[in-house]
C-alpha cells in the first residue's frame, strides 16, 4: 500500500513509499529524489482536451510526472511550489476541491476532474476561473498552500466566511459563495468596506464537511516577487 508522509517541519517534503507496482502522478518538477527501483515518466494525463482543462482550473501543467515502483519497492521525496505545509486527504467517501496551485501529488486511483461554476464565482473569485478541479476516486491526496496549514470543520447552522487568498481545498460537499465583504448592505457598500478594510474577496462555506486553510496571502506573495523582476 502506498504511504504518503509529511517530512519536516519548515518547507516540508511528501516522502512517498511505493510497493512494487504502485504508482502515483504528481505535478511537473515536483520530484527531488527518488530511488532507482522508480521510474518516472512525463504524461499528459487524459489527453490534450483534459490538460488543458487543468491548466486553466488548477494552473497545473501540461504534462505531470508519473512515478511507479518498476523494479521492486522504493522512496521518493516530493516538494510543492510554493513554501508551506502539506496536508495529506483521503478520497473516496469525501471528493475535494482545490484552489490553484494546490495539487501536489495524488494516488493512482484519485482523478483530477474538472468542473464549471457559476459566473459570479468565476468572474469574482480565485478559485479557478470558470473551471475548478475536483478530486474523486479513492486514495490518499496532498495538497499544498502557502505557509502553516490549519484544517477547519463546517458543520450545519455554524457558516464559515474565509479570506478568498487563504483558502487551499475543501470538501465537495459543501457550498460554498463568493462576496466582497461581510457586514455592509448594497454592492456600494461592500465594495467600500472592502477597500477601507484591507480585505478582498471571501468565501463562504455552509453544511458539513473540511476546509483547508493556509496562513499566508498568496497574492501578496505573487505582489512581492514581482517587485524583483526587472521592469524592461
Amino acid at each position: 500500500m502506498t504511504t504518503f508522509t509529511v517530512t519536516g517541519d519548515i518547507d516540508p517534503f511528501l516522502h512517498v513509499s511505493l510497493k512494487y507496482g504502485e504508482k502515483i502522478y504528481c505535478e511537473s518538477n515536483a520530484m527531488v529524489m527518488m530511488e532507482k527501483t522508480l521510474e518516472l515518466k512525463g504524461k499528459m494525463t487524459g489527453g490534450l482536451g483534459s490538460a488543458l482543462m487543468r491548466r486553466f482550473a488548477n494552473g497545473e501543467s501540461f504534462f505531470q510526472q508519473h512515478i511507479q515502483a518498476t523494479q521492486g519497492d522504493g522512496d521518493c521525496l516530493l516538494s510543492p511550489t510554493l513554501p508551506g505545509a502539506i496536508d495529506i486527504l483521503d478520497v473516496g467517501v469525501h471528493s475535494y476541491m482545490l484552489t490553484d496551485g494546490a495539487f501536489v501529488a495524488a494516488e493512482d486511483g484519485v482523478n483530477l476532474n474538472v468542473r464549471t461554476q457559476g459566473i459570479g464565482n468565476a468572474l469574482f473569485g480565485q478559485t479557478g476561473g470558470f473551471f475548478i478541479c475536483e478530486a474523486s476516486g479513492t486514495g490518499k491526496l496532498a495538497v499544498s498552500g502557502f505557509g502553516s496549514s490549519f484544517v477547519l470543520d463546517v458543520e450545519p447552522g455554524k457558516d464559515i466566511i474565509i479570506d478568498n487568498a487563504h483558502v487551499v481545498a475543501w470538501d465537495s460537499q459543501l457550498h460554498h459563495e463568493i462576496s466582497i465583504t461581510t457586514q455592509n448592505s448594497g454592492f456600494l457598500g461592500q465594495l467600500v468596506n472592502s477597500v477601507t478594510s484591507g480585505e478582498g474577496m471571501v468565501l463562504k462555506f455552509s453544511g458539513r464537511g473540511k476546509v483547508i486553510i493556509c496562513s499566508r496571502n498568496r497574492e501578496n506573495f505573487a505582489a512581492w516577487l514581482l517587485k524583483f523582476l526587472p521592469s524592461n
